[in-house]
């Protein structure tokens, strides 16, 4: 994208000191036109200009370029401050584990995930005037908050810049996912029958990270969005929301069909939570909800 922003259009045959390889460089071009930031001719268009302004990753760009639309772009700047200070907000001490889980399920109460969970982090922390004390309280890194405060204050000055009009709805949490959606829209996965997810573009089996708002919810999220993939022994995924499949039709009806996404509200459910086991009577106390 800078590259495309500086004028230089050749990117395959552009005389890299260390060239990536041509199928990476086709990958991202492709991604560049899937968010919008290239036209069919592989030109930069205005949306591509304005992303390049920022100094972020495309997709992060793109999510705060669509949170303008869906009248959030003040909430989703403070996502994007706290996304990019790492994965360094919490802390877990050994001898005081349990508190600072119980601290952590506190924000999560209504978010839907940990896209909203951190934007309550943040609001929680400037509703006490920034205390160092609440940040002790709640087994937060201050010296994160602080960076993430910086952060978020040079996003909000790129926001003049680029003419983004500051909007604000703090309870409009699906607002807030759909936003972080039309950026990471490429970055989904599908509950399966085994109650893994698989990811929907380039099928990859995953597992939301233990330490996701999300990783003991029941039911699990049927279609959720994820920032980061994390390889250990397993594939998890990292700070993830919760998502309806007709979001995804909207935001990118290029990538994604009506038709791919029939099967994600009825079909491929863990046993303990479809609708087959309620009305069977085989899923123990959920045969008495009603599915």
């Amino acid at each position: 994208l800078m590259l495309k922003a500086l004028g230089i259009e050749d990117l395959v045959h552009f005389d890299f000191m260390d060239p990536p390889p041509p199928e990476t460089i086709m990958r991202a071009l492709e991604q560049l036109y899937a968010l919008g930031a290239l036209n069919a001719q592989g030109e930069l268009t205005k949306t591509g200009r304005r992303m390049a302004e920022f100094p972020l990753d495309p997709m992060m760009s793109k999510m705060l370029l669509g949170s303008e639309t869906y009248g959030v772009s003040d909430e989703v700047c403070t996502i994007c401050a706290m996304l990019s200070i790492g994965n360094q907000v919490f802390y877990r001490p050994k001898e005081k584990a349990v508190h600072a889980d119980n601290a952590r399920i506190n924000f999560n109460r209504g978010a839907f995930g940990d896209h909203v969970s951190l934007l309550n982090v943040y609001n929680q922390w400037e509703e006490t005037g920034e205390s160092t004390q609440w940040c002790f309280e709640n087994f937060i890194q201050v010296r994160s908050m602080k960076k993430a405060r910086d952060v978020r204050e040079q996003l909000l000055g790129l926001f003049e810049r680029t003419e983004v009009e500051v909007k604000s709805n703090p309870s409009d949490t699906a607002a807030i996912r759909k936003s972080v959606t039309s950026g990471y829209f490429y970055h989904t996965a599908l509950l399966q029958r085994s109650g893994n997810y698989r990811t929907l573009k380039k099928p990859t089996t995953v597992h939301i990270h233990p330490q996701a708002a999300l990783a003991r919810a029941q039911p699990p999220p049927r279609l959720v969005v994820y920032f980061e993939l994390v390889r250990t022994a397993k594939d998890y995924i990292r700070t993830v929301s919760e998502i309806e499949s007709e979001w995804l039709i909207e935001i990118a009806p290029h990538l994604y069909k009506a038709k791919d996404m029939e099967g994600v509200d009825s079909k491929k459910m863990p046993k303990a939570v479809g609708r087959s086991s309620a009305a069977g009577g085989g899923g123990g106390d959920l045969a008495g909800d009603g599915g």
